[in-house]
């Protein structure tokens, strides 16, 4: 028998904690406050999908950012408000359930997030890849949103005694990656084809739908989005609409190139079938691959894919050079700081 669904207020609470590790204390008070309002769980009740929460928060977040919650946005610095979230309650209630029919429609979206600090963990794990094949890079990412990563190598990586990337780059991760070893930073690093997928591709133009999935009072995490948007607009990559298992189904090594498909916190929201192709496509091309036509799958996803609140951890499979899954870096779930092993 299956187990029964956790409560709204359960799901609410939760992630409230979580807001308040990953340093938002105005997410906290609100979805503290949200656990035990009757009517906003209502309005997540009998929605079985991954972080509830989130994709409430960002409904909501979406509709202050469009200007039809002024009261709301005093309180939220993504909309100029200094408040803080002392207050920020009763506003951020009538806000939700005046727009009740947006909010459940939001529910059935996947969080647009394509978190830039993830780019920590996926590029020193392209570096691995790029150590042991020694060449030219050929990146597909699933769940791209507006494919944001896929420019990670034109980040900018500091870190103890060093930095990684072009020294003009608008994106500096400061901190990226903690000892006491360090991802093989010398690694000769070039991405000669960079693409990826998603249901509902967002361009990177489109700052609204972007922001409306960062948490508000993390000015840092603002920045780094609008950094990133920046050299979207610069460096081509193609993000098509496309389920995950569709965009792999009959993916083939390249000579010449290792082909990596990578993705970040995005596999809890994959159906189990959909998880299935990915798996499928994914090996149909690793029993192909040489050394000249490699494959590589590198993840940055929960360590326990069945509890999406267990921290990530970065991994690696490689083929034909190390089959086997490596886990290579731990790094909380917006990336920074990323800690290889």
């Amino acid at each position: 028998m299956a187990s029964p669904l956790p409560s709204p207020s359960a799901l609410l609470r939760e992630q409230a904690r979580a807001c308040a590790v990953l340093g938002s204390p105005l997410y906290a008070e609100l979805l503290d406050r949200a656990a035990d309002d009757a009517e906003i769980c209502a309005l997540l009740d009998g929605a079985d999908l991954s972080v509830p929460a989130l994709r409430l928060l960002g409904t909501v977040h979406r509709i202050v950012l469009e200007g039809r919650a002024p009261g709301l946005a005093a309180h939220y610095p993504t909309a100029g408000g200094a408040a803080g979230p002392a207050g920020a309650w009763p506003a951020f209630r009538a806000t939700a359930l005046a727009h009740a029919d947006e909010v459940r429609a939001g529910l059935a979206v996947a969080p647009q997030t394509n978190e830039v600090g993830r780019a920590a963990a996926l590029t020193a794990g392209l570096l691995e890849t790029a150590r042991l094949t020694g060449l030219p890079v050929r990146l597909l990412e699933i769940g791209a949103s507006a494919g944001l990563n896929l420019r990670a190598d034109r980040f900018r990586y500091t870190f103890p005694g060093g930095s990684h990337g072009p020294a003009d780059s608008p994106v500096v991760l400061a901190g990226a990656w903690r000892g006491p070893a360090l991802p093989p930073v010398d690694a000769p690093l070039e991405i000669a084809e960079r693409s990826g997928c998603d249901l509902a591709p967002v361009d990177p133009a489109d700052r609204v739908t972007l922001l409306s999935y960062v948490w508000p009072d993390q000015a840092e995490r603002v920045a780094r989005l609008d950094a990133a948007r920046a050299v979207a607009l610069e460096v081509p990559a193609e993000v098509v609409r496309a389920g995950a298992a569709e965009f792999l189904r009959g993916l083939e090594p390249r000579a010449g190139a290792v082909t990596v498909v990578w993705h970040s916190v995005m596999w809890q929201y994959l159906p189990a079938a959909e998880r299935a192709g990915v798996a499928e496509a994914v090996a149909g091309a690793a029993a192909l691959a040489a050394r000249d036509a490699s494959v590589a799958h590198l993840a940055f996803e929960p360590a326990d894919e069945t509890d999406a609140q267990v921290p990530p951890v970065l991994s690696l499979r490689l083929w034909p050079h190390a089959p086997a899954r490596r886990v290579l870096a731990d790094a909380p779930p917006h990336g920074l700081p990323t800690a290889w092993r």
